[in-house]
């Protein structure tokens, strides 16, 4: 049996592990903030470019619901869909690729705010306030739980920009930056959402009284003129929406870039240790020793 080493720690059965606590670290945000603001520039081409197919093809679609394309056109508008199909799905792999981007930065400021108020900080600030109103947990689930993503997200992202300001700094510019990224955002969403659902739900009504109108007419002579109107307001609609929605994605991504880069500038600004404080103080007078008339005669005070 191999003795162990002089002054080496051997735990026992019984005897605790020592606890090593995990120390807070600042970590940059400039490279993963440069890698989510270039997919949220992507994300706002591929938005425009899917707002100008839309509207190029609102003709087709309209003679499409008339009955008006050939047999020809629409093999060849099937052949078209079939061979770009993954590009219909751009926006939304770039809004993923953005999310994923956006989450780790987000997750990273979070954690450099509780480096910065802490004792390791090269400025270290007492907070005189409660840092974060939620759980390092909801920086990812707020955007998915129901009902509180409609404000626990924005709480999150207020949090961090909060504290990450340097002390005696005007945020004026920061709030608009803050209110106008979660406005334009959250509008984007509840049109894309809403907009999908009101399209889909269109879709089934117009079958559905399609479906009467055949039942309750007389062959032929059924009118289906009024039905057609309506799936045509409803392509138009979806265009006008999806026109609405990448305006506000555009402000929403151009707001959180000039948010994001203010952050990592305050945050890497309290990072500077701060200059060494001099004391100012009048200069020391000159100190004369008296003077000495010689040995054995000493003077009293003279």
């Amino acid at each position: 049996m191999t003795q162990p080493y002089p002054g080496s720690y051997q735990p026992g059965p019984y005897q605790p592990v020592p606890y090593q606590p995990v120390l807070p670290q600042f970590r940059p945000l400039r490279a993963v903030g440069i890698v989510s603001m270039v997919l949220m520039g992507l994300s706002v081409v591929a938005a425009i470019i899917q707002c100008v197919l839309l509207w190029r093809s609102y003709d087709q679609v309209k003679r499409l619901v008339y009955g008006l394309l050939s047999d020809a056109e629409i093999e060849r508008g099937a052949r078209s869909v079939a061979g770009t199909g993954p590009l219909l799905d751009l926006l939304g792999y770039l809004l993923i690729g953005t999310a994923i981007a956006f989450l780790l930065w987000l997750w990273r400021a979070r954690d450099n705010v509780d480096f910065l108020h802490s004792p390791f900080a090269p400025q270290p600030v007492v907070p005189q306030y409660l840092l974060h109103r939620h759980a390092p947990g909801w920086v990812i689930g707020s955007w998915f739980c129901p009902v509180v993503q409609f404000w626990y997200p924005f709480q999150i992202v207020e949090d961090v920009v909060r504290a990450s300001k340097p002390p005696a700094r005007p945020h004026g510019r920061v709030r608009a930056l803050l209110y106008g990224w979660w406005a334009t955002w959250t509008g984007f969403w509840v049109i894309m959402v809403g907009g999908g659902a009101v399209a889909v739900i269109g879709f089934v009504v117009w079958v559905v009284r399609l479906v009467q109108a055949t039942d309750n007419g007389a062959g032929e002579y059924v009118d289906v003129y009024d039905l057609q109107d309506f799936m045509v307001h409803v392509a138009l609609s979806v265009d006008i929406g999806f026109t609405v929605a990448t305006v506000l994605l555009i402000a929403a991504g151009v707001a959180m870039a000039l948010l994001m880069r203010q952050v990592g500038d305050w945050q890497d600004e309290r990072m500077v240790p701060p200059p060494p404080v001099q004391d100012h103080l009048p200069p020391l007078t000159p100190q004369y020793a008296p003077r000495n008339p010689g040995p054995g005669f000493p003077t009293y005070g003279r």
